[in-house]
Parts: structure tokens; sequence; C-alpha cells
């Protein structure tokens, strides 16, 4: 028996050209002598569709791509992810086609509705009353195929075993078609659930998943068929689109034996991030990156990624200098775009910043004058403020005046600073995609290195990684931070949701655990206005961060 993974990059809302790659998959794994070919999770309306559900015309293009993909099913099974509707409800669903017939719609049991997933919003759930394996015919062989959707999979928390069932009720093997979302080390989770299913119920599961970034979330592919001893009998690629045909014993339920390709956990987030950003550039139709260079570590992580996900021709590097700019950072910055082969752009906003102490100067007495305040009463930050916001303002004049070239101003904070609000709204905060916003700064050094390692040369230079960080905004300022200390501390608050008196009990200082969490909570008015940030994390700001702005609790 041949069966075909087809781990496809579906584009949201691009029914017609998802069908025709979905048919292009199809003709390739006949030439191969393909029994079996499945789909992932909604692939001719990509994952996730979300309000786009609640379009009349959107729902029945996707039903009539399906009709179109149908005669290609002639001589072959087809299980190929849509969304069916009714005049009530709509159902996340699996269409089975053989010989050119639907022989079955399979729709998804368990619903996601956590952290990034709000599928009880829009989908109705299958009942256990209609859980069972799928007859198809295969070179005269009938074939019952027990086929689930991506959560079914993962039902530890729910009362209803999908896969245990369909193997119940007779599967052969099991199908499951996924659009599992990315985050660090999951593939392991993945693993041991595989394997512990097909162990389990002894039989081969064959999991097929989404690959590709949409918004803010990435699919990282490695779809994988299991025996029915657990073993792993092939895999597609991480983080490409892939088809892998696999020839295995059907009564045993057994093939070849392989590996997982090994596992580098700051390789993993790298090439999650490249992913992300150029699926984000290539599906939002910009061609370009621009960003700030200050010579520290975080634009200049963010620069090796929009190289690697752009091309070095595709990125330009912009230093923008202050009075208070450090030698070392001008040249730091310019070093890292030779190193690169980017272009790079170098000018002062002293200038600009001036002007606007000048420009506001009356305006500002009017008003101190109207409420009776003196000038000794303004907070000091909004000088330093006025640099950052200059620089996003220049930047995004790059991108909106350069209108042909299709350029996007990418935000180069990390997750610690970000969860902190130690940025600038409208200053360092501006961009139309966080490239390192899940990233916490701890592991910005660990990817920096990563890099250099990589490429066996200075990429990015000695003088960035060495440097104590600094935003240098005024004359002999760092950040107030022990990043050592604050950035896991971070990290516990954000992924594992922990309380102060947690974080006192797993040793961090009182003190810094009243002022951290203190900055987090009084952030969030920050974050809301943020730009999406690739997710890599398991929790990260954004879809799967829903925090009030307006927000009295105190722990």
């Amino acid at each position: 028996m041949k069966f075909a993974m087809a781990q496809v990059n579906s584009i949201v809302g691009d029914i017609e050209g998802n069908t025709t790659r979905i048919i292009e998959y199809i003709e390739r794994a006949k030439s191969q002598g393909t029994d079996i070919i499945a789909f992932p999770e909604l692939a001719i309306t990509g994952y996730p569709p979300q309000d786009l559900l609640y379009e009349r015309s959107f729902l029945e293009a996707n039903r009539q791509a399906l009709d179109n993909i149908l005669p290609y099913s002639k001589d072959i099974v087809v299980i190929v992810g849509f969304v069916d509707f009714d005049s009530d409800h709509l159902f996340n669903t699996a269409a089975v086609m053989n010989d050119g017939k639907i022989v079955a719609y399979v729709n998804k049991t368990l619903l996601p509705t956590y952290d990034v997933f709000d599928e009880e919003r829009y989908f109705e759930c299958a009942k256990e009353k209609d859980i069972k394996p799928v007859l198809v015919e295969v070179n005269d062989t009938r074939l019952h195929l027990g086929v689930e959707i991506c959560e079914d999979l993962w039902d530890k928390k729910y009362p209803i075993k999908v896969t245990d069932l369909l193997v119940e009720r007779g599967a052969d093997l099991i199908i499951n078609i996924s659009a599992s979302p990315f985050h660090i080390k999951k593939r392991f989770e993945r693993a041991e659930l595989l394997t512990e299913k097909a162990k389990k119920n002894r039989v081969p599961i064959f999991y097929v998943n989404l690959v590709g970034g949409q918004d803010e979330l990435v699919f990282s592919g490695l779809s994988t068929a299991i025996d029915s001893a657990g073993n792993v009998m092939a895999y597609c690629k991480q983080f490409e689109s892939d088809l892998v045909v696999l020839d295995f014993d059907l009564e045993s339920g057994t093939g070849p034996i392989t590996e997982l390709p090994p596992y580098h956990e700051e390789s993993e987030m790298y090439n999650a991030l490249v992913l992300g950003i150029r699926d984000y550039f290539r599906k939002t139709g910009f061609e370009r990156a621009i960003l700030g260079l200050s010579g520290g570590i975080d634009s200049s992580i963010t620069a090796c990624i929009a190289v690697d996900a752009l091309g070095k021709d595709n990125v330009i590097g912009v230093s923008m200098p202050s009075k208070y700019s450090s030698d070392h950072s001008k040249s730091d910055a310019e070093k890292l775009a030779e190193n690169l082969g980017i272009r790079f752009l170098k000018f002062s906003i002293q200038d600009i910043v001036d002007s606007y102490h000048r420009t506001l100067e009356a305006p500002l007495a009017q008003i101190r004058e109207s409420y009776g305040i003196s000038i000794q009463q303004d907070d000091p930050v909004a000088d330093e403020n006025i640099q950052p916001r200059a620089r996003g303002n220049c930047l995004m004049d790059f991108s909106n005046r350069l209108r042909e070239l299709k350029i996007l101003v990418l935000n180069t904070g990390n997750k610690t600073e970000l969860a902190l609000g130690y940025c600038t709204l409208y200053g360092d905060m501006t961009g139309g995609v966080g490239v390192i916003g899940d990233v916490s700064k701890l592991e910005v050094y660990k990817l920096s290195h990563y890099v250099n390692e990589r490429e066996s040369r200075e990429v990015i230079p000695e003088g960035s990684l060495k440097k104590k960080p600094s935003a240098e905004l005024k004359f002999d300022q760092y950040d107030p931070f022990d990043f050592d200390i604050v950035s896991p501390m971070v990290d516990e608050i954000v992924e594992n949701r922990r309380g102060k008196q947690e974080l006192i009990d797993l040793g961090y200082p009182k003190d810094v655990v009243e002022d951290v969490y203190r900055r987090v909570r009084q952030s969030e008015y920050k974050r809301w206005q943020a730009p999406p940030c690739i997710r890599v994390t398991r929790r990260s700001f954004g879809m799967g961060w829903k925090m009030p702005i307006v927000n009295w609790y105190r722990e």
C-alpha cells in the first residue's frame, strides 16, 4: 500500500491557488503509484480562516473547490480538509474521495478553544455516535480508514477518545489531518503522542500537518508516519512544503524504520522565524524589508533573520544616531551590514530631535500655564522618547514614500522588553511585523551565537554580543535590568502564568518580582498596539494572550 503525505503551504483565502496546489500534488502522487493521499486540515481554505467563515461567498467558493478537485480522485483515495456547512452550522471537515466520488464527510469532533484556537466560535462538533471508519476500495481491497482532524488526536483532556473509538469500530489505520501551530519542542510532544496511540491501538498512524506562516502563526510541517509498533516509518521536511510517498505493509501495519532528524533548539527557533517572516512578506505582498540598525543585539539578529528570509538584496539597514549614540554602536551597525551584504544607510536624527524641541517649546509652555504646572514637573523620559519616535517616523516614511519597492518596516523588539513595557509607543514599537517579539532577551543572545557558529565567521560583531545593553537615549544610560534574572522570570509569568508568590518560591528576589510583575501588568495597553509577532513559544503575546487593558486586580 502506498500512502502519500501531502504537506502543503496553503494561504488563507486563496481558494483558487490552494486548489491548484492540491491538484498538482495529487497528480504527482499518482505518478508514483500512490493509493491514498492526505492533505492537511482546511487545506482548501487555509488555516485559520477566522471570521472569513461568516462570509457566505467564501463558504460557497470553498465547496466549489471541492467539486473541482473531485475528478482528480480517479484511481486514488484523496482526503482533504475543507469547510462544510448547512443553513445553520459550519463544520471543520475532511472530505474522503474514492475513484471520483465523495464517499464520506468526516467532521472534527474535538474543537480546541484555548490559546490561539477559537474553533467553538465557528464550528459544530461531530457527535460520538458518528465517529466511525470510512470504507474505501483500493486495488480491489476493502479498507477501513480512521479519519480524524488535528485536535481529535490530542484527547487527554477530553472525555471522547476519537482515535481509540475509530480503532474499536474497525479502523485499519488512522489518518490525522492537521494544522498544528508550531512552538519550540512541540515535535517531542507530538512524537510521544503518536507513538503512544499507535502502540496502544496496534495500528499505523499517518499524521499530515500544514506548513507555512499565517499572520503570527507558524506551521512547521514534519508530517510523520508511525507504524503499528510505534516506530517512525517516514516524515516530511520541517518548515518546507513536501510530498512523501511511503510503501508500507497493510496487513502488519509496518514499513521501513527511520528516525526523525536530530534536534537543535536554536536552529529550530531560527528556522521557524525565517519561515514566519518569509511567508508574512510573500502572503501580504511586500517584497523588501527596512529596519533600524542600532549596533545592538536585537536589531542584529533581526537583520540576520530578514536576510535568510528575503535575501540580502531585499533588506535595508538604517543607522540613525543621535548625540548620545556611541562610536562602537555606530561602527557595529555598519560592520553588521557589511557582513550581511545588505544596503546600508546612515544619517543623524539630531537635527530632527532639536527641531522637535524648538517647535513644541511654545505650545508646551501654553499648556503648562493654563493648568498651573511648571517645567520642573515634566517627565524627563519624554526627551528620550523623541529619539525612537523620530527614527520610527523616518523608517515609516521610507516604507510609505517608496511604494514601488513594496517595503515593510521590521520591528526589532524582543519579548522580554515587550512584556516589561521597556519600549516606546510609535517609536521603537514601529513596524509591520515583530520579528523577535516572541524571543526572550536571553534567547536573542543564543540565536546570535548560533548564527555566528553556523556561518563559522563573525556575522554579528563581537561588540554587539559583549556590550552591556543600552537604548543610548541619554549619556551613560544602560538597561535597568539584570536580564539573567528578569528574562526567565518574564517567561515564567507569560508562558507558565506564575503569580508573584510562586515566583518568590522559585527563588526570585521579592523586590525584583514586585517590580517586574507591576511592569508587565501596566504595559498591556502598549501590547495591544504592538505589531503582530511571529509565534515560536508555547504562549506569545497576540492571539493567545487575552488580558484586559483595564485591570485593577493585583495579587
